[in-house]
């Protein structure tokens, strides 16, 4: 891992390096100003560069679980850099107010791969915490509907129901999924009473109601092909 990671880190700042000596020296030798030809607008490089030095080494180190970690500042990290870049080259600064939520849904991304390369079933709890947040900022950025908060704000309880549900399946525990589907069912309920807000919206009226009968099927199967603990339980 060591050879490769050198060999790959070097490859990187050299280009860096030979892009700068292009850019500071002979780009002005031959009488091409930088900010003629816009090429100060490649910055966000080094932001994507950052990006890249927490994203590289668990890529060159498969065996080395504790690496994972650096995927959850790695991946913010490399989107800032993306969005900044396309900002910066395109000078659509303006684009900054409906693509930030981006950074949000990386983080999600980012403990995401933590937990798979990892192998931690718990860190899954934030990804889906933030990433179902981060989906909602970014609906509130694409649309300027930001008032629509006075009912997203369920999406936050309905996330953490759903992150437990995820870790009951895969630590097959039981009081794990059940708590997930009673706090995914409360914010079913909460999603229903707030559209009395919207009666004119009809994703709003439309979640609620999906979130419940979804919560209502997984609670009978539950009860169909749950294996009683004892004998003396079988007949709950």
């Amino acid at each position: 891992m060591g050879r490769r990671f050198s060999v790959l880190v070097g490859i990187i700042l050299v280009l860096m390096g030979a892009l700068a000596l292009v850019f500071n020296v002979v780009m002005p030798t031959m009488g091409w100003g930088i900010w003629r030809w816009g090429a100060w607008r490649l910055w966000p490089l080094c932001v994507v560069a950052a990006g890249l030095f927490f994203m590289l080494p668990p890529l060159l180190a498969s065996g080395h679980r504790g690496l994972g970690a650096l995927f959850i500042p790695g991946t913010p990290i490399l989107t800032a850099g993306g969005i900044l870049l396309y900002t910066s080259l395109f000078d659509m600064w303006g684009a900054w107010e409906w693509l930030w939520p981006l950074t949000v849904l990386s983080l999600a991304v980012g403990f995401l791969l933590a937990a798979i390369y990892a192998r931690t079933i718990w860190l899954v709890v934030p990804a889906i915490i933030i990433g179902m947040n981060g989906l909602a900022l970014q609906f509130c950025a694409f649309t300027d509907m930001w008032e629509s908060w006075t009912v997203l704000w369920a999406v936050a309880p309905l996330s953490v129901g759903l992150s437990f549900l995820v870790v009951g399946v895969a630590r097959r525990s039981a009081g794990l999924f059940v708590t997930g589907l009673l706090i995914s069912g409360l914010a079913g309920m909460g999603l229903i009473g707030m559209t009395a807000l919207f009666p004119w919206w009809w994703p709003v009226n439309l979640l609620g109601p999906v979130v419940i009968i979804l919560v209502g099927f997984l609670l009978l199967i539950w009860g169909v092909v749950r294996r009683p603990s004892s004998p003396g339980l079988a007949g709950e």
